[in-house]
């Protein structure tokens, strides 16, 4: 072999090896809480946490492998969860639905609702939603899924709307209907990237149901202004994952372009048909078409409002976030094959528990100390 066909092998090999990054090694959960008491719960009802994070060893070690991966094939060998879809007409006339999983087992004693938020152009369709919501269910929770507006191809949009990034009155819909199904159910809020974000902007705008006793968001943006500026780089993939999203909502748009861009809608809003289906990044689709919808006299404006980073100090409920390492794989095991069960779905299930052990220990501790003052 000559020199030369030598020296591209190598550099081919160095950037696959770069793209793996199968030079890292298996790190314990970094964690920060500043509850002593919450943190002991999670210390018994979830060790995993206090173990190293081994995930597949050929590929899994790379972030964005994982992601695509995780997105298009979810759990190896995981069954599809079959749920009941509920129709909710809103008072804006758009059409909200979510989906309903009832427990696998009824040997758990808690009454545990997990409302789950998927990430941007998700619902409950997808497939690393699915694989979550079987596990949840095998572990005795029921599971309600929002499906965002304009997502699923058998609902219709019926307003001049589709999802945003900031509006949690969809939400909020799906909450007041399982309290008003389940009156004495306790809610875990859960939510996947997006919905992180969303969860964490509801759960501190206002004052929420006394029924929601947590949340988790998983790989959430705090922040859509930097965010934004983030993901415009070249670097590391950013502008590909920008594309992929940017084309998702695009395709949401056009697949509803008979509702959305009407004459009448075109009009109200002044909106160009022509320069939304030329936008290139979600900064420009969201100029020529989501903050005209929404009346946000910028994009700016719109991206502040809808950060929950301006939210979280109002939260009153114990909420976790997992932020680093990856976004929506975590693999775990193997060499080429990983385990049946990612390490996100047993870390997010385990941290459902650790809420709901903390949660009954203080119901525990205020029953003690009102008994405690009766003479």
């Amino acid at each position: 072999m000559s020199p030369a066909f030598l020296a591209v092998i190598a550099v081919i090999l160095c950037i696959l090896f770069r793209i793996l990054n199968v030079s890292s090694t298996p790190q314990i959960p970094s964690i920060v809480c500043k509850d002593g008491q919450f943190m002991e719960c999670f210390n018994k009802i979830a060790p995993m946490l206090r173990e190293p994070y081994i995930p597949t060893r050929l590929w899994g070690f790379s972030g964005h492998i994982q992601t695509i991966i995780h997105s298009i094939v979810g759990r190896v060998k995981c069954p599809w969860p079959l749920g009941e879809r509920v129709y909710l007409a809103l008072t804006d006339g758009s059409t909200l639905t979510y989906d309903l999983y009832q427990p696998l087992i009824t040997t758990v004693e808690d009454d545990i609702t997990v409302a789950i938020c998927p990430g941007i152009g998700n619902s409950s369709e997808s497939v690393y939603i699915r694989t979550f919501v079987h596990y949840a269910q095998c572990h005795g929770y029921r599971c309600a899924v929002l499906n965002h507006i304009g997502v699923l191809d058998s609902v219709q949009v019926t307003s001049s709307r589709i999802f945003t990034y900031g509006h949690t009155d969809d939400y909020s819909a799906m909450i007041n209907s399982l309290l008003k199904k389940y009156p004495t159910t306790n809610i875990v809020s859960v939510g996947f990237s997006l919905g992180g974000n969303l969860i964490s902007k509801y759960l501190g705008e206002a004052k929420r149901p006394a029924n929601i006793i947590g949340g988790v968001s998983i790989c959430q943006g705090y922040n859509a202004v930097v965010a934004t500026q983030w993901l415009l780089k070249w670097q590391n993939f950013h502008r590909f994952y920008l594309y992929v999203l940017t084309e998702n909502v695009k395709s949401i748009i056009m697949k509803h372009r008979h509702v959305l861009l009407s004459d009448d809608i075109k009009q109200r809003y002044q909106l160009n048909e022509r320069d939304i289906a030329a936008a290139a990044t979600l900064p420009e689709l969201d100029e020529a078409y989501t903050r005209r919808v929404h009346q946000f006299p910028t994009v700016k404006d719109m991206y502040s409002w809808s950060s929950s980073l301006n939210y979280l100090a109002n939260i009153q409920r114990p909420m976790v976030f997992l932020a680093n390492g990856g976004h929506l794989g975590f693999y775990e095991g193997g060499l080429v094959y990983p385990n049946p069960v990612t390490w996100l779905d047993r870390a997010v299930v385990s941290l459902i528990g650790g809420i709901v052990m903390s949660h009954n220990d203080l119901l525990v501790a205020k029953r003690t100390a009102s008994s405690s003052m009766v003479i």
